[in-house]
């Protein structure tokens, strides 16, 4: 029997005991035997999701970072996700790459325990992440009135570095005997020992699945219903509105902006649950205790779709959110084509900056007025000046 056929036979088998488990990490550099090409398939295929991922996730940090109109407490949550995205492809897809091109794991067990931390701490925050941004725009559209000042920039700060101390809680196990982190698939990517039927590795593999996925996912589906509750109950409520009272419509306009905002998030959110769906029920598969049915084939082939989750963020927001594009234009003008945003467009929207504000101020100075005759001419004076001020602010913007 030939070496790489041993390889093959201890790896694509269950590993149902710890001596057999052993021996195939003390291998040197252990193969399965697979076409080459199928190796340069998905070398290529994890190249071009991280070169993706890598420029789209930078771009998104740019812009919400640089434009002072997307710079809110709220974006903040939207700044972290695409965070968490550009490190997973920084981390995993160059070594992946790599790997597949040698057709091997050719940097250690060190190597591969950091790889696969990695690959489980961003992806776990990336999840949480996505349920925080869930849990936000739940209380802003459901509960307008009491959600009004309660997210701070500081208060945004601790809700991620309370993401962070979560999502690093869930990935250290491993290092200290909760699981292992071990070379997986064809061998040449690393992730959580999920394949061992043990009860300590079923034990951590149940837990994570629990509190790091579809506990997670309840909750982002749990504000998502009533999301949609709301939403349906104002369109009832206005829709019976014969006059069109000024506040009932300017309140309406504004739950359909953040309506606009939810249903990106919601996009985004359920193009990350079907990227990890795949790999998740392979690692359920082996849970239950029928890892003999997997190949290495299908333990790869999950993993790099889930690795595709990093590149949706920056794809859904240069197709769905306007001001998104119309910031990146602004401040790398190169992306116009890309983007679809010709030079009079941008100029357009900045104009419709500064009227929509000046015709706000004057609505309500005009509201003021008609109450206060007598301070009129303090109303028009306040008013000119309050134009001034907004149209400097939107023309920096």
């Amino acid at each position: 029997m030939s070496a790489e056929h041993h390889n093959e036979s201890v790896f694509q088998i269950p590993l149902t005991e710890a001596t057999l488990l052993d021996h195939a990490h003390h291998l040197p550099h252990p193969t399965v035997d697979v076409p080459d090409h199928a190796h340069y398939t998905i070398g290529s295929v994890i190249l071009a999701i991280g070169v993706t991922g890598m420029a789209g996730n930078f771009l998104v940090i740019y812009a919400f970072s640089r434009s002072r109109s997307l710079r809110s407490p709220a974006n903040m949550f939207i700044i972290n996700l695409a965070l968490t995205d550009l490190l997973m492809c920084v981390t995993q897809s160059p070594v992946f790459f790599i790997s597949s091109i040698n057709r091997r794991w050719i940097f250690g067990e060190r190597a591969c325990e950091l790889y696969a931390f990695c690959g489980a701490l961003f992806g776990i925050c990336s999840m949480i992440t996505l349920t925080i941004i869930a849990v936000d725009r739940y209380f802003v559209i459901t509960r307008p009135l009491t959600s009004i000042g309660v997210l701070s920039r500081k208060r945004a700060l601790l809700v991620l570095v309370a993401a962070w101390i979560y999502s690093l809680g869930w990935s250290l196990p491993p290092f200290f005997g909760w699981s292992a982190y071990v070379p997986e698939g064809l061998l040449t990517s690393c992730s959580w020992d999920y394949m061992t039927f043990t009860p300590s590795v079923r034990a951590y593999t149940m837990l994570l699945f629990i509190f790091v996925f579809f506990l997670p996912l309840f909750i982002i589906i749990f504000c998502y219903i009533f999301i949609f509750r709301a939403i349906r109950a104002t369109n009832q409520a206005v829709s019976k509105i014969s006059g069109g009272g000024r506040d009932s419509l300017r309140s309406f306009q504004r739950l359909q902006n953040e309506w606009k905002m939810a249903k990106i998030a919601l996009i985004i959110i359920l193009l990350y649950v079907f990227s990890w769906s795949p790999y998740s029920a392979v690692a359920l598969t082996a849970f239950a205790g029928y890892a003999d049915m997997l190949t290495p084939y299908m333990n790869s082939v999950p993993a790099v779709i889930a690795k595709a989750s990093a590149i949706h963020n920056p794809i859904i927001y240069a197709i769905t959110h306007p001001k998104y594009r119309l910031t990146l234009v602004r401040y790398v003008p190169c992306l116009g084509m890309l983007l679809c945003v010709r030079p009079g467009e941008l100029r357009s929207t900045s104009s419709s900056f500064i009227s929509t504000r000046r015709s706000t101020v004057t609505s309500q100075t005009s509201d003021l007025s008609f109450k206060k005759s007598r301070l009129s001419s303090a109303s028009d004076s306040e008013s000119v000046s309050s134009q001034q001020s907004h149209g400097v602010m939107w023309a920096e913007v």
